[in-house]
């Protein structure tokens, strides 16, 4: 009787050691579960952590650069101001040379040298030679041969090349007609005819001297006048005048 108990016992003891070897085991694996699932989430915690700071370290560098594109931004719109200005200082001083090389232009051209026409005749004459001959012709047509033959002088004495001399020996040579002195004007008309035979007013500068050597009697120089008239320029209205007075000297 005394061995069943200390058998029960010991199957009891072994039990318990089971049990209890069983429970310890098993509290080791879960501790070892735990452990792992404690390091899996440190390590993704380290790792998302690393994460966010390399995002914040991103973001700050962009910071930085978004700095320095707004500062370089700053700097060009402030430089562009400038320039502008610059641009726009540059173009009111073009504007004012322009306007001050055209005024100059302006005053310039009353001395330079121009392209007239006078009897179909074009040359170069300077601004002076143009209003002294408009001057002197102004003159003659009001009727003031003796001014106009004054001024028609000075005008060939001052400018001895110019383009008016022709035309201004005609005009002088009428006003002196005008005035009756006759034989300066015979010798005017006649210079012209000499230093341009073909000038358009050559046929009349031959009848004005035929004109003058009727009026100072000279019938015979007239006459001879005339004929050269009609010889030399024989399609003209002066001819035609020239044949007519011719036919009543006769």
């Amino acid at each position: 009787m005394t061995l069943m108990p200390s058998f029960s016992l010991r199957i009891w003891v072994i039990a318990a050691g089971v049990l209890l070897g069983t429970s310890a085991h098993a509290g080791l694996f879960e501790d070892d579960e735990a452990r792992r699932a404690i390091l899996d989430v440190r390590q993704r915690l380290e790792r998302q952590t690393e994460e966010i700071k390399n995002f914040q370290r991103s973001v700050l560098e962009q910071q930085n650069q978004f700095e320095v594109l707004r500062t370089d931004t700053a700097r060009l719109r402030g430089e562009k101001e400038e320039l502008t200005q610059e641009l726009r200082r540059t173009q009111e001083l073009f504007k004012a040379v322009d306007e001050r090389m055209k005024a100059l232009d302006e005053r310039l051209k009353k001395f330079e040298p121009s392209k007239v026409k006078v009897d179909g005749v074009e040359f170069m004459a300077e601004p002076s030679e143009t209003k002294a001959y408009e001057d002197a012709l102004a003159v003659f047509r009001k009727g003031e041969f003796v001014a106009a033959s004054a001024a028609f002088n000075d005008l060939l004495s001052r400018y001895p090349q110019s383009g008016y001399g022709v035309a201004s020996l005609f005009w002088l040579g009428n006003a002196q007609y005008a005035n009756r002195e006759y034989k300066d004007a015979i010798k005017n008309f006649n210079l012209l005819l000499t230093k341009a035979p073909s000038h358009p007013r050559a046929p009349e500068s031959m009848l004005s001297v035929a004109n003058c050597y009727t009026d100072l009697k000279d019938l015979k120089a007239a006459r001879k006048a005339l004929g050269d008239l009609v010889k030399t320029y024989p399609q003209t209205e002066a001819a035609i005048a020239a044949t007519e007075r011719l036919a009543k000297l006769k």
